[in-house]
C-alpha cells in the first residue's frame, strides 16, 4: 500500500469508530476485509488510528473536523506536512481536499492542545499541580514497551544478550531493578523463547517499581485481591518465597494465570470467595482496584475520551467498596496495599482518606505516585497499616 492508501484506510476505519466500534474491532474488521495488506501496512495503519486518538482533539482543531477524513488532514499538519501531497484522489489516495478543507482549521488551544477534554484537564491541574501540563503532553505519545526480568529464571545482562540473539532490541531501565526498555524488535516479544521460556513478562516500568515498594518476608502469605491477568502477583512472586494467592470478582480474567505462573517457575493459588474467606488472614493484601486509567491512556487512548464525570464517581465508590472488603483478610501486623493506574486525586489519596475515615484501625504507612514517563505510566500505591 501507497502512503496515501493507509490514509484512506485510517479515514475508514477512524469513521467506523466514530460510529460506535471500538478501535480494535475497527481495525480488525478493516484487515478481514483487506486480505492485500501486508504486516507493515497493518503495523502503519494501527499508528495512524492510534496516533489520532491520542491527539483526537489538537488533530481536530488543525484540520478543521471531528470526522475521520479531518483527523488525517490534522495528523499530516501537525507533522508539518501538507495534505494535498496525500489527498489527491489518484489510485487508492483519499479524494482531493476542497477550497473550504484547504482553508479550515487552526492552531489548538487551551485542553485541545492539550488534547484532554477541558474537565479531564480541571482534574489534571488540581491532582499534578505544575507537572499537570507535562502528564497531559506525555499521553500524546506511544508508551515505551517494557520488559521484567524474572530473577529467579537469570540475570539482566543474561536476558538482554538472549533478546538480542532473538532481534529485540532491550536495554536496562533505572525505574525499577528488574525493568528492561525495548528499543526494537517488540512484536517478536511474544513470540520468543524468553518469554515462553518464562524469563521476561510484558510489565510496566511503574507497576514493577510499584512492586518494588512492598515489603515481602520469607513465607508471607500474599493476596492479589483484584488480580486480573495476575501481573503483579507474579511479580511479587519472583522476588523470593512465600504463599501466593490471586483473586478477582471475574474469575475469566485470570484463565491465563495457572500456564504464566508455570513459566514462570511460581505456583499462585487461585480463590473463589468461599475459599478466600478460609484462607484468610494474609500478610499482605494487594488491591490493584478498577480505575479510569488516566495514567496509562498512551496504551488506551479510546478510554481518555469516553470516561464521564458520573463513571468517574462510580469508580470510586467501586475503589473504596474494594478496601473495605479486603480490610478483614489482613492478618494482625499485616499490609493493606491499594493501588491504581490513575494520576487523579479522587482515585487515590482521597479515596484513601475516605477509607480511613470510616474507620480508626488504619494508618497509612507510605505511599507512592510514579508520573507518566520515558518509562512507566502513571501509577499511585499506599501501603495501610493496623493501629494497635
Amino acid at each position: 500500500m501507497t502512503p496515501a492508501a493507509r490514509i484512506a484506510a485510517a479515514i475508514e476505519i477512524l469513521d467506523a469508530m466514530l460510529d460506535g466500534a471500538h478501535a480494535e474491532k475497527a481495525i480488525s474488521g478493516w484487515a478481514r476485509r483487506s486480505r492485500f495488506a501486508g504486516s507493515k501496512d497493518r503495523a502503519a495503519l494501527r499508528d495512524h488510528v492510534f496516533g489520532v486518538l491520542r491527539c483526537r482533539r489538537s488533530y481536530a482543531a488543525f484540520g478543521g473536523a471531528g470526522t475521520g477524513r479531518g483527523l488525517m488532514i490534522g495528523a499530516l499538519r501537525a507533522q508539518g506536512l501538507d495534505p494535498a501531497g496525500f489527498f489527491t484522489g489518484e489510485g487508492h489516495a483519499p479524494e482531493a481536499l476542497s477550497a473550504a478543507e484547504k482553508t479550515a482549521g487552526s492552531a489548538p488551544e487551551g485542553a485541545a492542545r492539550l488534547d484532554l477534554p477541558d474537565w479531564i484537564w480541571s482534574l489534571f491541574e488540581a491532582s499534578l499541580g505544575d507537572d499537570a501540563e507535562a502528564a497531559a503532553l506525555a499521553l500524546r505519545a506511544r508508551a515505551p514497551v517494557m520488559l521484567r526480568v524474572n530473577l529467579r529464571q537469570g540475570a539482566l545482562a543474561q536476558t538482554i544478550a538472549r533478546l538480542a540473539d532473538e532481534g529485540i532490541t532491550a536495554h536496562m531501565h533505572p525505574i525499577a531493578r528488574t525493568a528492561l526498555h525495548v528499543t526494537e524488535g517488540e512484536r517478536k516479544i511474544t513470540g520468543s523463547a524468553c518469554y515462553n521460556d518464562g524469563l521476561i513478562e510484558l510489565q510496566d516500568g511503574s507497576s514493577q517499581a510499584a512492586m518494588e515498594r512492598l515489603d515481602i518476608a520469607p513465607g508471607a502469605r500474599v493476596l492479589d485481591y483484584c488480580a486480573g491477568g495476575g501481573g503483579k502477583v507474579l511479580a511479587l512472586a519472583a522476588r523470593g518465597e512465600g504463599h501466593w494467592f490471586a483473586h478477582d470478582t471475574a474469575p475469566q480474567r485470570m484463565k491465563d494465570l495457572p500456564a504464566r505462573a508455570e513459566r514462570a517457575g511460581v505456583r499462585v493459588e487461585i480463590l473463589d470467595g468461599t475459599q478466600l474467606r478460609r484462607e484468610a488472614a494474609f500478610d499482605l493484601v494487594l488491591c490493584d482496584a478498577p480505575c479510569s486509567g488516566s495514567g496509562t491512556w498512551r496504551r488506551t487512548p479510546e478510554a481518555k475520551w469516553a470516561l464521564t464525570p458520573e463513571r468517574l464517581r462510580e469508580l470510586t465508590e467501586i475503589q473504596l467498596e474494594i478496601l473495605k472488603a479486603a480490610a478483614p483478610l489482613v492478618a494482625p501486623g499485616g499490609v493493606l496495599a491499594y493501588a491504581t493506574c490513575s494520576v487523579f486525586d479522587q482515585e487515590n489519596r482521597d479515596t484513601i482518606s475516605r477509607f480511613l475515615g470510616e474507620t480508626t484501625e488504619w494508618q497509612v504507612a507510605g505511599e507512592d505516585r510514579f508520573p507518566i514517563s520515558e518509562g512507566g505510566d502513571g501509577f499511585y500505591i499506599a501501603r495501610l497499616q493496623r493501629i494497635y
